[in-house]
This record gives C-alpha cells, sequence and structure tokens, in this order.
C-alpha cells in the first residue's frame, strides 16, 4: 500500500525501487510524467524504463544520496529526458527516485516570494556592492541595525558600525570580494541600537553574475549569544577546576577562588570564612547572625583593590541586614541592588564602606554561601561597579558552580591542615624534645615536616647505654599523616625497649622487622596485610673503645667527617626495609677517632623532584666539609644547602653526632679468680682505685656494689671473671663479667633466708643496674651517681 501524503502527491514525481531492481513503489507523479500505471510497473524491473543514451549523466553515488540526467521511456513511444535526484532509504540497496514536475520556469519579478527570499527570512542578511558599499538589506538587518535603509545605503559596513569589530569584519569582506571563497567570522560586539553586547557569527558569501563574476558580498548574521555564554561558562568551569585546590592550604584557596572571579564574573570579589574555633572545632551545618567572619582573600579589577575595607587576616562581624550574613543563614545566594536603598542598613552598620560604594559606583552584588559535605564554610561576596549590566541568572548559577567546586577544595585543605597539626603535634610529642647529654657523643638534630604532603613518619633518637656506650637511631616509615605517626611512635618505642636489653644492631633490627610485620597484619583487612613499611639506621659508639658498630633496614648510609678529614659515607651493608620479614640484617664495625663527627638523615633531605639522590650526596658532603664547632649551626647550613626556599617535599630527620672518647686514666680493670676468699682484697684495690680518682665519698657504695657482683659471679658464674670501673664527672659504673650467659634477676628473699637479698641491696645502692649479653657470656652493670655522694 502507498503511503499517504499531506500535499499535492502529482507535484512531484516518485519511484521506489528495491535491492532487486524492481520497483515497488510508483505514485501519481510518475504516471503523469511517464504515462505508465502502477498496475503496469511495480514489481518488474526499473532498467526496462530506461533508455541508454551517451548523453545521460550517470555519475557514480556521493554516500546515500545521487542525481543525474537520464532518458526514460514513455508508455506512448517516445522518450523523456529528465533529472532525476535519489536517495538511499531502508537499505544498502532499496533507493527513493524523485523529479519535480513543475517550477522549472522562471521566476515572475511580481511573485511576492521572490522578494520574500530577502526581505522576510528571519535572518539578517545585508548586501554590499563590488564597492563594499551597502546595496540592501532585509527587515531582520533593519531590525539590528536600527537606521533607515534609505539614509545609509551608500555606506561602508565601517562607517556604519564605527567599531573595530567592524573594520575587522570589513577586512574579511576585501577578502571575499578578491578571493571568491566565503568565510565565517565570529565576533562579539554591541550593534547597532542593542544595549549590550551580542556573539554573532557573520556568514560572507560573494554575489556572483551569470558569468561567474564576483559582483558584490552577502553578508549574513546570526546571533548566537547563547550558545557563546554556554561555552563561555563551561569555559570557565573547567578553568576553575584547574586552577582553584592547587594546594592544600586554605588561604592559597580562597586566593584561588576570588582571582577565578575577577573579572570573569566580577569586579571585586571577598572571600570570608568562618573561624571553626568560634563553633568548638568545626564548620557548623547553619549559621544565625550576627555572623563573625574572618577575610582569606579579596581580588579585584582595579590596581591596589581600593575596594577594601577589610584586610585579609582581619575579622568582620556582620549583622542581619548583609548579604553575608543573609545568603550564611538563608543558606542560598543572595542578589542586591545597591543604591535602591534594600542594604542601606547594611551600609549605615560601616560607614567606610558606605563611602567606597559611593566612590567606586558599586550597584551590584552577589553573595554565595561556600558550603561543602553539608557544612558552611563561609561565603563568596562579588561586587560589580566598572561593569554595567547587573547580575543575571545565569551569573548566579556560574557562581554558585565555581563556589561549589572550590567549596569543596577549600574543605579539603581545612581538614588537611586540621590532620596535619595534630599529626605534627603527635610526632613532637613523640621526637625527644631534647637530646640526653651523654659523655659518649655530643649531639645535635632537626626536623622538619614536608612542606605539602605534611607530617611524616621520620624520627631519630640518641639511647643510653651500659657502660656509658650511646645508641643512635634515625629511621623513616612510610606515608604521611597521623597514621605514619603512631606507627613511628610505636616503633620508636620498641627501639629503646629493644636497645635497654643491649641487643646488637643487627639482632634489634630482626626484632624491629618482625614488629612491623605484626603492624601491618593487624592494619591490613579480608584477609590481606597492610602497608606498613619503614626504614632504619641503629648504630652503639663506645667511648672507651671508641669502637662503633652500625646496621641499616633500607635506609641511607651515614656519613663521617674524622678529625680535619673530607667528608665521606661508611659502606654498609644494604639490609631489606623492615616489614619484609625473614630475610637477615648485617652490622659493621669501625673505629672512629675522637672528634669525629656522624650525620645520619632521612631520604627527604638528599631526595627531590629537582635533583636525584647522587646530587644530594654531594650537596650534603659540600655543607659538612664546612663543618664547624657548633654543631647546631652545621645542622642549619645543611638544612639551608639543602631543602628549597619553600620546604621539602618529604618530611626531614637530622642527627649529627660528634663522638668523644674515654681516656684510659678514667678505666680501670681486673682479672677476678674463681674464689670467694679472695673477695676481700677486691675490695681493697676499688677503695684504692677510687681514692686515686679523688671518688672516696662513692667507695662506701661502690665497694657494697663489687663485693655483690663479684660474690654472684664466683658463685654462679663461669671463668674467666673481670671487673671494670668507668667514670666520668658524674657517674661510676662496676661492670662484672664472665662467661656464663645465663642472666641473674631479683627475687623475694624470705625472712629466714640467709642469701637471696645481694642484688636487691644493688638496685637500692644505685640509680640503675642490669645485665648486658656478650659474644663471651654476659656482664652485669651498676651506675652509681657521685654528684649526690659529694
Amino acid at each position: 500500500m502507498s503511503p499517504v501524503y499531506p500535499f499535492d502527491d502529482a507535484a512531484t514525481a516518485r519511484a521506489a525501487i528495491d535491492g532487486s531492481g524492481a520497483l515497488i513503489e510508483w505514485n501519481a507523479g510518475a504516471q503523469r510524467l511517464l504515462g505508465w500505471s502502477a498496475a503496469e510497473v511495480v514489481g518488474r524491473p526499473a532498467g526496462r524504463l530506461v533508455v541508454r543514451d551517451t548523453t545521460d549523466t550517470m555519475l557514480p553515488p556521493v554516500g546515500s544520496r545521487w542525481y543525474g540526467t537520464v532518458t526514460l521511456r514513455h508508455r506512448d513511444g517516445r522518450t523523456v529526458r529528465v533529472w532525476l535526484l535519489a536517495h538511499r532509504r531502508g537499505g544498502p540497496d532499496r533507493w527513493l527516485v524523485y523529479t519535480p514536475l513543475e517550477g522549472g520556469q522562471p521566476l515572475s519579478p511580481d511573485d511576492p516570494l521572490s522578494g520574500a527570499v530577502l526581505t522576510q527570512v528571519p535572518c539578517a542578511v545585508a548586501v554590499y556592492d563590488g564597492r563594499l558599499r551597502l546595496h540592501s538589506f532585509n527587515d531582520a538587518m533593519a531590525r539590528v541595525i536600527k537606521l533607515p535603509e534609505e539614509r545609509i545605503r551608500g555606506l561602508r559596513l565601517a562607517e556604519i558600525g564605527g567599531k573595530t569589530q567592524s573594520e575587522e569584519l570589513e577586512g574579511h569582506m576585501v577578502e571575499v570580494l578578491t578571493t571568491g571563497r566565503p568565510q565565517d567570522v565570529q565576533t562579539y560586539m554591541r550593534a547597532g541600537g542593542e544595549e549590550s553586547a551580542h556573539a554573532w557569527l557573520a556568514r560572507l558569501a560573494p554575489i556572483k553574475d551569470a558569468d561567474g563574476r564576483v559582483r558584490g558580498v552577502c553578508l549574513a548574521a546570526h546571533d548566537f549569544t547563547e550558545n557563546y555564554r554556554s561555552r563561555q561558562r563551561l569555559q570557565l568551569v573547567n578553568e576553575a577546576s584547574v586552577r582553584i585546590g592547587t594546594t592544600l592550604d586554605v588561604a592559597r584557596t580562597a586566593q584561588e577562588l576570588a582571582d577565578m572571579c575577577v573579572p570573569a564574573l566580577t569586579d571585586f570579589a571577598t572571600v570570608d570564612l568562618i573561624d571553626p574555633q568560634d563553633y568548638g572545632g568545626e564548620p557548623p551545618a547553619r549559621i544565625t547572625a550576627p555572623v563573625r567572619l574572618r577575610r582569606a582573600a579579596h581580588q579585584s579589577v582595579l590596581e591596589g583593590i581600593p575596594e577594601v575595607v577589610t584586610q585579609v587576616g582581619h575579622v568582620e562581624l556582620y549583622p542581619a541586614s548583609s548579604p553575608q550574613a543573609d545568603s550564611l543563614t538563608a543558606g542560598r545566594t543572595i542578589v542586591g541592588a545597591l543604591g535602591t536603598g534594600e542594604l542601606d542598613h547594611w551600609l549605615a552598620w560601616n560607614l567606610p564602606r558606605r563611602e567606597r560604594v559611593r566612590e567606586l559606583g558599586m550597584h551590584s552584588v552577589m553573595s554565595v554561601p561556600i558550603r561543602a559535605r553539608g557544612l558552611t564554610l563561609g561565603v563568596a561576596v562579588l561586587t560589580r561597579h566598572r561593569n554595567p549590566e547587573p547580575f543575571t541568572a545565569d551569573d548566579v548559577l556560574l557562581a554558585e558552580e565555581i563556589t561549589a567546586r572550590a567549596a569543596v577544595c577549600i574543605d579539603n585543605a581545612r581538614r588537611f591542615s586540621r590532620e596535619r597539626e595534630t599529626a605534627l603535634a603527635l610526632q613532637r610529642s613523640l621526637l625527644p624534645r631534647s637530646l640526653p647529654r651523654t659523655p659518649a657523643v655530643d649531639a645535635a638534630s632537626r626536623y622538619l615536616p614536608a612542606a605539602r604532603a605534611g607530617v611524616g613518619g621520620d624520627w631519630f633518637d640518641v639511647i643510653p647505654l651500659s657502660g656509658m656506650r650511646v645508641a643512635m637511631v634515625v629511621g623513616d616509615v612510610i606515608g604521611h599523616g597521623v597514621q605514619a605517626s603512631a606507627t613511628m611512635g610505636r616503633l620508636r618505642t620498641a627501639v629503646r625497649t629493644l636497645a635497654d636489653i643491649d641487643l646488637a644492631p643487627e639482632e634489634l633490627l630482626t626484632h624491629l622487622d618482625d614488629l612491623v610485620v605484626r603492624l601491618s597484619a593487624d592494619t591490613g583487612g579480608e584477609g590481606r596485610p597492610g602497608e606498613v613499611g619503614a626504614t632504619c639506621l641503629y648504630a652503639v659508639y663506645d667511648p672507651v673503645s671508641r669502637h662503633c658498630t652500625m646496621a641499616r633496614a633500607g635506609h641511607p648510609s651515614p656519613l663521617v667527617v674524622p678529625p680535619g678529614g673530607e667528608p665521606r659515607e661508611i659502606h654498609l651493608p644494604a639490609g631489606p626495609p623492615l616489614g619484609l620479614g625473614g630475610l637477615p640484617f648485617e652490622s659493621a664495625d669501625l673505629d672512629l677517632s675522637e672528634g669525629s663527627v656522624l650525620s645520619f638523615y632521612t631520604d627527604g633531605l638528599i631526595e627531590s623532584r629537582d635533583r636525584d639522590a647522587d646530587a644530594g650526596h654531594r650537596l650534603l658532603r659540600a655543607a659538612l666539609a664546612t663543618y664547624t664547632d657548633s654543631l647546631d649551626e652545621t645542622c642549619d647550613r645543611i638544612l639551608h644547602a639543602l631543602l628549597p626556599a619553600g620546604g621539602a617535599a618529604d618530611d626531614v630527620a637530622l642527627l649529627l653526632a660528634r663522638t668523644r672518647g674515654l681516656p684510659p686514666s678514667q678505666v680501670s680493670t681486673w682479672d677476678i679468680p674463681a674464689d670467694p676468699s679472695l673477695v676481700a682484697p677486691v675490695r681493697k684495690q676499688v677503695v684504692e682505685q677510687l681514692d686515686t680518682w679523688g671518688l672516696q665519698n662513692a667507695a662506701f657504695t661502690a665497694e657494697l656494689v663489687v663485693s655483690e657482683l663479684v660474690t654472684n659471679a664466683i658463685r654462679y658464674g663461669a671463668r674467666p671473671i673481670r671487673l671494670r670501673l668507668i667514670h666520668d664527672a658524674t657517674t661510676l659504673i662496676c661492670e662484672v663479667s664472665d662467661t656464663s650467659h645465663t642472666a641473674p634477676h631479683l627475687r623475694r628473699a624470705k625472712t629466714w633466708d640467709e642469701g637471696g637479698r645481694g642484688l636487691l641491696l644493688v638496685a637500692q645502692l644505685t640509680q640503675r643496674w642490669g645485665s648486658r649479653h656478650t659474644a663471651d657470656g654476659k656482664t652485669i652493670w651498676a651506675e652509681i651517681g657521685l654528684l649526690e655522694e659529694e
């Protein structure tokens, strides 16, 4: 069944051909053209109606369209030469074929449609002659130009428009006139009697005569202001997503919001934020007037920002009648007009602001609340004075979109700052506030959090050990924030505990590795381990032997500066980072001259985005080469030489230690026979040695301690047995060593027991006591304070 068309079907000849070449449709117009009825041709091959003629134009189809001239067979036997237009429809080989039966004759000049082509089309059209003088224009162009045609006919476009954009457009018209090629030109201008500028697309086309010569130019103007403004708004929003939130700094993000709005959206922008401390530390969900706000940022199209009344960092109280308070309490954008009286009460609240409004001619204000994640963070206020246009509904949508993006960035920065402050406070509470003074080393340290990433898990420590030895440790926990600081605190506590039982460096790192493995397992989930990891370097220095033992777990090797020598790296076995589990650690031994400076640090000191670790090592060696007697000054010089002005990308820990040596005159050693009857002569020798040192006040206590420790070694230990006394200005140390690995322990003696009170007596008489295992056995030691004895 043939389709029904709502117009004169016989005015066009139409036929449809299927993939086999058979006719499947034949309308009344086709019968009128060739005389064949539908019953006579439908279902038969269309090729039977075609007469081969060499003059026919049989061009290949272009896409889904074909046109050309074909000779067809009429029912009465004659041939008819027709122009056909064919469209591929319904399949790759199905075609709809058309040819018009009317309209080929020339148009009558009296036909009103001929004039309507120019005068009644909705598009603004103007025709310029070969001299680019105005020839005529239609009704739509007349509404744009708003000047009588008879008055401006013969003027050039630049003369009619009188603007720079008009001259630029006329230049394009010259190119069209000379080249004969059309052009499309976009411009933004105020045309004729328009009250505001519009975006225009000018389509310039050459006008040619019958011989193909260019006789003039046709200008068709299309107003695409809405499309232009939509694209401009989209571009501004996209640009805001790139320019706002480049850092995690609240003030910087607020300034980026103000910079983004000026001049694209407003002439003067201010960003005021709520102080969370006024609401218990967290921004509120709802606000009541009056509102205390702190100025975070502002920007202006005018140099020097003369509109400013409140400076950045200052706090101002905004009453209920102000745009700031109104928008915050209402929770939505408020648009007001200055000079109409509706904001007079607010302006009367602040006379300097009223004067600025009057002087600069501020006329329109928009206040947009800054809200993110259900919290009210502040308000952005936009004011116009140079731009004469008031804020529109589209301006409100754009401002809200930009502010919403900025609000998330400000909230992220606020949360980061709060977490950073918390982590920094935790970090400072866990790191040593001051380094202990020891007879083994003089030490100085520095810790700096990362400039952007925040507080990390870097730490350092100096731990006094028995025998006037000292342990030095520096470590780095993976990650940043409170979690890294908490993990650092646990590791630092573990190191101090393990150091207290005098483990060798490689053994201590093994126990620390087990702890990190357990921490990683505890922080994991669903059967998967967490991501706790760390590096560490642990060193033990003995001022008596001037011997140092070190081991590291994936940490950078330290540097040493011998007295009068050049800085050099100490080559240590690398060791795996902590947390891998089951891998061995190795230590290295070295002898250090008195006055050697050891430099321990984390990788944040030597690594950065601008240089590799090797370059950082060279800078560190150069800074250490200028070492002075002041370790604190040397620390500052190193940080100044290696870290950028804006701060390091990672947190930095630095520990410098200058070794000291204990002279042999302050150490005395005896080999003790395993005979209890010889304990008394040993006590006598100890008293004599203390007299030689001038420590008579400590003789009584030392005599009792030595008697108990030597007696226990003879009774429960194994030969050989050795007694050693060490002293400095404040401490006397008694050490008794034997080859037994059995550690002593305190026990509670019963009332009638004859023994068992020796170590309890030692614990009561000394500052501290303990035991440490050695390669040959164990050493029991006790420290006696000398200052208290004087």
